[in-house]
């Protein structure tokens, strides 16, 4: 009995520690198994009860609360703020992203931005904010 009293503590210190500041759940799996360790923590509460152990079924019937609040924790990070709230980007900036120098022509720019740009499109497995990073930076070196 004492064993199972203490694997609770051991698992409620892990579940707050996850909790503070960087979370020990870095992969998507942690809500799923978060789920299942919940399900299974209330069976064991449930079992505790009806052998009327009442101390080490609220101990795990809190884990498993707890357990059940972290796997509704939705991992996805915010999106950007949208480029109009941001600064605008210099042409220091649009040049290093571009990969030219100072002194590069308009040939050069749309050249490095169309190599650049089949290596990051989205559909091309690339991301959307390295495309929009490389959209702005020719924009700004190449105004219409």
């Amino acid at each position: 009995m004492i064993f199972l009293i203490l694997g609770c503590l051991v698992l409620l210190v892990l579940v707050t520690v996850g909790r503070s500041g960087k979370p020990l759940r870095i992969r998507r799996e942690w809500r799923f198994i978060s789920a299942a360790t919940s399900i299974a923590t209330l069976t064991g509460a449930a079992y505790l009860a009806f052998r009327e152990a009442w101390i080490p079924a609220v101990l795990l019937l809190g884990v498993a609360v707890s357990l059940m609040g972290s796997a509704r924790v939705n991992l996805r990070r915010r999106a950007p703020a949208p480029s109009s709230l941001r600064e605008p980007m210099s042409a220091e900036e649009a040049r290093s992203i571009l990969g030219v120098g100072a002194d590069a022509s308009a040939a050069e720019i749309q050249a490095a931005y169309t190599r650049l740009m089949r290596m990051a499109h989205p559909d091309k497995g690339g991301t959307s904010g390295l495309a929009s990073q490389l959209n702005a930076a020719r924009d700004r070196l190449l105004p219409k």
